[in-house]
C-alpha cells in the first residue's frame, strides 16, 4: 500500500509517512524483481486471491490517484514489467486531497480525466476509492450507495473500461459497507488493515501491508519476506 511516489515537502509536520521517494520506491520494485517477485495490479492477482494459481506475486497498490503515481511511478512499474492499481476518489479528479489538505496544509495534485487514462494505457489499473473519500461506516444507506455505486459510474465513465476494484478511505469499512462494494459489482476491496492477503480471505475485506517514508531496504525486505500481520486486528 502506497500513496505518494515523490519527496515529502520540507514544511510538511504531519503524515510524512505517506511519501515514499522515487529513488526509493525505485529500489523496492528491483529487490521485488530480484527477489522473484511479479508486482501485479488487483485484477491480475484475482487468480491468486482466489486460489486458482499459485506463484511468488506481491499486489502493488496506490491510494487516493494522485499526479506523482503517473510521474514517477509508472516508469519505475514498467521498467520491470509490473502493473499496478491505483484507487481513484471520483469526485476529485482533477483537484486536489480536499479530505486532508487543511491537516497537513498541503494541496497534493491528483490526477486528472486524461492522466487516468495514460495510466491505464500504460498497462496499469484503475480502482475506485469512493466519490468523496468519507468514513463509509458512518453513511447512511443512501450515501453508501452513492460513494461506491456512483464512484464506480463516474470512473467507468471517464475511463471507458471496467473498474472492478475498490478501496475503503481509511480502511473504514464493515460487513455493511463491505456488502454494498460486493452488490456494486467490485470483484475485491481492500481495507488499510496490515497483514498479508492470502487465499480464501473474504474478497471484500482484504489486508495490505504498508509501505511509508521511514521504511529501509532491510525492513521492506522484511515486510516482504515475512508472514507481516498487525496482532491488534
Amino acid at each position: 500500500m502506497y500513496h505518494n511516489i515523490a519527496r515529502a515537502p520540507r514544511d510538511l509536520r504531519v503524515y510524512r509517512s505517506l511519501f515514499v521517494s522515487p529513488a526509493a520506491f525505485a529500489r523496492q520494485m528491483w529487490l521485488l524483481r530480484r527477489l522473484g517477485y511479479s508486482g501485479l495490479s488487483m485484477s491480475a492477482a484475482m487468480p491468486y486471491l482466489r486460489g486458482e494459481r499459485t506463484g511468488r506475486v506481491a499486489v502493488i497498490t496506490l491510494d487516493d490517484g494522485y499526479a506523482d503515481n503517473l510521474d514517477a511511478a509508472l516508469p519505475i512499474l514498467q521498467r520491470y514489467g509490473f502493473s499496478a492499481t491505483c484507487y481513484v476518489v471520483s469526485g476529485s479528479i482533477g483537484r486536489y486531497n480536499q479530505w486532508d489538505a487543511e491537516r497537513l496544509g498541503v494541496r497534493k495534485p491528483l490526477m486528472s480525466a486524461e492522466q487516468l487514462r495514460d495510466w491505464h494505457r500504460g498497462g496499469m489499473e484503475i480502482g475506485a476509492h469512493s466519490r468523496s473519500h468519507p468514513r463509509l461506516t458512518q453513511c447512511d444507506d443512501a450515501q453508501l450507495r452513492e460513494e461506491i455505486h456512483g464512484s464506480k459510474a463516474t470512473l467507468e465513465d471517464r475511463l471507458g473500461a471496467a473498474v472492478t476494484q475498490f478501496c475503503y478511505p481509511y480502511g473504514d469499512a464493515d460487513d455493511r459497507v463491505a456488502g454494498v462494494a460486493r452488490e456494486a459489482g467490485f470483484t475485491a476491496a481492500t481495507t488499510t488493515r496490515r497483514g498479508r492477503a492470502r487465499a480464501g480471505m473474504d474478497l471484500w475485506q482484504l489486508p495490505r501491508v504498508q509501505v511509508a517514508r521511514h521504511h529501509l531496504l532491510p525492513q521492506f525486505a522484511l515486510r516482504v519476506l515475512s508472514r507481516y500481520e498487525d496482532r491488534r486486528a
